[in-house]
């Protein structure tokens, strides 16, 4: 990848189209008309002696994704105990029994009670990490839309919003499972407008 600081001159021309333009004037020096094919009438402006800096930069080629999928195990292991610890204090705040917390978890009432009594050495799956995430997102954009009780009640309560169908986002979270708990958190963050 080249990374390219373009000069002053060349205000407003993108990046990528000066990058390429200067690659064709580097392997052709002798024939600077290779400009006037530019596809911004700024780069026309552009001389080989006005760039700042080109740099050769190498992205590793297995990077690192910004993007948390939880598929590896070295992940869960190191997730699973703040996830089920944030669990269970959020569905102890929202007033859920065990039957639901357990629903909304993915697990049986049997591991939620350990989980619960803090017994449980076990490690969540991918899908119940992802549950726990949405769960904890939801939890902290409804305390980011109420100030006052309202977001610990909301969860319980009837709601006509459309992804609900009169029921409360609770029961609605646990009949439509991961995919459900996914919308319900946009919907939260779309009601506070961070979409």
């Amino acid at each position: 990848m080249l990374y390219f600081e373009p000069p002053k001159a060349m205000a407003g021309v993108k990046p990528i189209e000066a990058i390429a333009c200067y690659r064709k004037l580097m392997r052709n020096p002798a024939h600077p008309e290779i400009l006037t094919s530019a596809p911004h009438d700024a780069i026309l402006r552009f001389r080989r002696c006005d760039v700042d800096k080109v740099v050769e930069i190498e992205r590793p080629r297995n990077a690192p994704s910004d993007l948390q999928t939880f598929a590896s195990d070295s992940d869960r292991r190191r997730l699973t105990g703040a996830a089920t610890k944030a669990v269970v204090r959020l569905t102890a705040a929202w007033g859920v029994g065990n039957a639901e917390s357990a629903a909304l978890l993915g697990v049986s009432e049997s591991t939620w009670d350990r989980i619960k009594a803090g017994r449980w050495d076990g490690v969540l799956s991918q899908d119940q990490l992802t549950r726990a995430s949405a769960l904890v997102g939801i939890f902290k954009g409804l305390h980011l839309l109420f100030a006052d009780g309202m977001a610990d009640r909301w969860p319980s309560l009837p709601n006509r919003g459309p992804i609900f169908a009169r029921q409360s986002p609770i029961a609605a979270m646990i009949d439509g499972g991961i995919p459900r708990m996914l919308e319900t958190r946009q919907y939260i963050d779309a009601l506070r407008g961070g979409l």
